[in-house]
Formats: structure tokens, C-alpha cells, sequence
């Protein structure tokens, strides 16, 4: 598995009120399973020139214990972990898969001015909300700053066969990325099979095409940002599109009467302590919108703002504000989203 996650995003598969359905119903195949330390959904349309497929559960399962091998942290004979391992600082063999991921993550990385970095583990692991246990006592500046020796994306690079440290403690975690891109694996191999109307689903990360069973397009609920209680902030149809939330509005401990958030910025090694408390990305590619929900979460409203509008990102942000939660819709998103609340 990748990482446990808290999911932002869900579906909603009874919404008459709020689309027009066709009287013809086609089935639709449902199927669920495990992965990368949460659950995977996969809903498809039988259409009338088609029959389910029978198995593409299994192939699903497969290619989704490829990419752990592959990228799981929790795995200690993944490629990724046995990099992790590795105390040198000499070109590592990678397979392209994961030198795909990477050069996305480091991508994202350039784009956000370090705001996404998938070296920041240790610190998060510092700060308690990695593998490791919540620490007795706030870390010291200088046990950040030791740590940050050995974080930041300019210590990771790619090789035209693999991966490379510059320092050899470097360690990448791409729980932030992986389920984008384990997503994006499944629609494809959907569309190999000729299934063009479905919804897939890792954790909460989405992407979806085409039609439910009944004629009208897939609804995407995202979460209010509440730390208790599930309720609905906005009911969106996408489109072919992928989507992705990042929130850190449950994953978080108080000491002393301050409030950590699970979010740690790399380009300061402590959690962010901004207003800005959920952001949804609308992206062709899952691994993408992930990724830059993150990314973005880190940045904080003003910068997250000047972002989506300088690269056309489709974004919708909610911070809390006077006691209330305001919105903000990038132009791409207003161009791209419509939201049915």
C-alpha cells in the first residue's frame, strides 16, 4: 500500500432533483477492492453493443499491485523503497513508470515553488504524522534543520535509467501523486476495453467519462471542510476529467493550545498555519490533480490564487474566513466545472 488518505470527494448516485435521466436504464457494473492502504472504486455502463467484461476485476487488481511494487512506501522490496534504502548517492536503476511519477512530482515541484515535494517525509515522520509515533514535544528549529538537510527536491534527480541522490538520506514518498497516477492506470485500461462511460475512484482521488446507467453525467460531491460530520459544499459535473481535493482539516493535533496541521510546508519545515483549508483541482489526468491539490493546500490562498490564474488551473479553494468559508473559482474551473448547488 501508499498511504492511508481521508476521503474529500464522493459520489452521488441519487440526485433525480438535479439531472435530467433518460427512461432507459443500462446497467451498470460496480466493482471495489483494496489498495495502496485504501479502497478503489470502478463503475462502468453495459451498453447495448457491449457485455461485462469478464475479468477485469483481476486485471485491475494486477495493474494496481504492479504500481505498489513499484512505488509503495509500506513495501520494503518495492523499487521505490529499496531506493529508499540505498545510503549512496550513485544512479539507481528505475524502472520508467516510476521516473514518469517522479518527473511529474518534481514537475508539480518547479511549477508551486517548492510546495510540492515528495523528499519531505522525514519531516513529516518529525513532526508525527508519518509511520512514527506523535512526538512527546514540538521539534526544535535545529531539529528541522537538521532534517532539512537531506529534504528538498533539488537533492532528487532522474537519470536516463533511474533515480539519483545527491545526498545519500534522501528519502521519496509519492503518497501524494501514486493514487492520481493508479487512477489514471484503471481508465486506461478501460478504454482498452472499449468502456467509455465510467468512474474511478482511489481514496477519493476521481476521473471520470462519458454517462451513468440512467443518461445523466456523474456528480462529484465535495466535503465541507468540517472536522467532524460529513455535508455537501458543492455537487460539480466535470466533464472527461479527473478530480482531487487535499484538506487538512481533519488530519491534525493540538499542543499547548496550538492547532499542527498534518500539511507540512518543505520550504519551512513546519506545518502550514494559513486559512486555506480545501482545495478541488478539475485535471485531464488524475496523477496531475493530486498532485497539485497538495501543492496548492500548501501554498495558501493568495498564492494558490496567483497560480490557477497564471497557468489556467481549474481550482476551487475554500478558506475559513471571519468565522465563514469563502470560495474562490478560478476562470478555468468557471470555464470547465459546472456546479449543480
Amino acid at each position: 500500500m501508499i498511504k492511508k488518505s481521508i476521503q474529500l470527494l464522493f459520489v452521488l448516485t441519487a440526485i433525480g432533483l438535479l439531472s435530467a435521466c433518460s427512461d432507459e436504464k443500462l446497467p451498470v457494473v460496480h466493482l471495489q477492492g483494496d489498495t495502496m492502504g485504501t479502497t478503489y472504486n470502478v463503475k462502468y455502463v453495459v451498453n447495448k453493443n457491449q457485455q461485462k467484461v469478464e475479468g477485469l476485476q483481476t486485471t485491475i487488481d494486477n495493474r494496481l499491485q504492479q504500481v505498489n511494487k513499484l512505488m509503495s512506501t509500506y513495501d520494503p522490496e518495492s523499487e521505490l523503497s529499496r531506493f529508499n534504502q540505498s545510503r549512496y548517492t550513485a544512479p539507481f536503476n528505475a524502472s520508467e513508470e516510476t521516473r514518469s511519477v517522479v518527473a511529474e512530482a518534481l514537475r508539480i515541484n518547479k511549477l508551486s515553488e517548492g510546495a510540492l515535494d515528495v523528499t519531505v517525509g522525514p519531516l513529516v515522520n518529525l513532526w508525527g504524522f508519518g509511520p512514527t509515533k506523535r512526538p512527546e514535544k514540538v521539534p526544535t528549529d535545529s531539529q528541522i534543520a537538521e532534517v532539512r538537510d537531506y529534504v528538498g527536491s533539488e537533492k532528487l534527480r532522474i537519470t536516463q535509467s533511474g533515480l539519483q541522490k545527491t545526498h545519500p538520506q534522501v528519502y521519496v514518498d509519492l503518497s501524494t501523486i501514486a493514487k492520481g497516477y493508479g487512477v489514471d492506470k484503471i481508465a486506461a485500461i478501460l478504454e482498452l476495453q472499449n468502456i467509455h462511460d465510467y468512474l474511478v475512484e482511489i481514496g477519493g482521488e476521481m476521473r471520470v467519462k462519458g454517462q451513468r446507467g440512467d443518461g445523466s453525467g456523474w456528480l462529484i460531491a465535495v466535503e465541507k471542510p468540517l472536522s467532524s460530520g460529513r455535508a455537501v459544499q458543492k455537487v460539480l459535473s466535470v466533464g472527461t476529467n479527473a478530480v482531487a481535493t487535499s484538506g487538512d482539516y481533519r488530519n491534525y493535533y493540538e499542543q499547548d493550545g496550538v492547532r499542527y496541521s498534518h500539511l507540512i510546508d518543505p520550504r519551512s519545515g513546519k506545518p502550514i498555519d494559513h486559512n486555506l483549508v480545501a482545495v478541488t483541482v478539475v485535471a485531464s489526468s488524475s496523477m496531475t490533480a493530486d498532485g497539485l491539490a497538495t501543492a496548492l493546500n500548501v501554498m495558501g490562498w493568495d498564492a494558490a490564487k496567483k497560480l490557477a490564474e497564471q497557468e489556467n488551473l481549474a481550482v476551487l479553494l475554500i478558506r475559513h474566513h471571519n468565522d465563514e468559508f469563502e470560495e474562490y473559482i478560478s476562470t478555468a474551473f468557471d470555464e470547465t466545472v459546472e456546479i449543480k448547488n
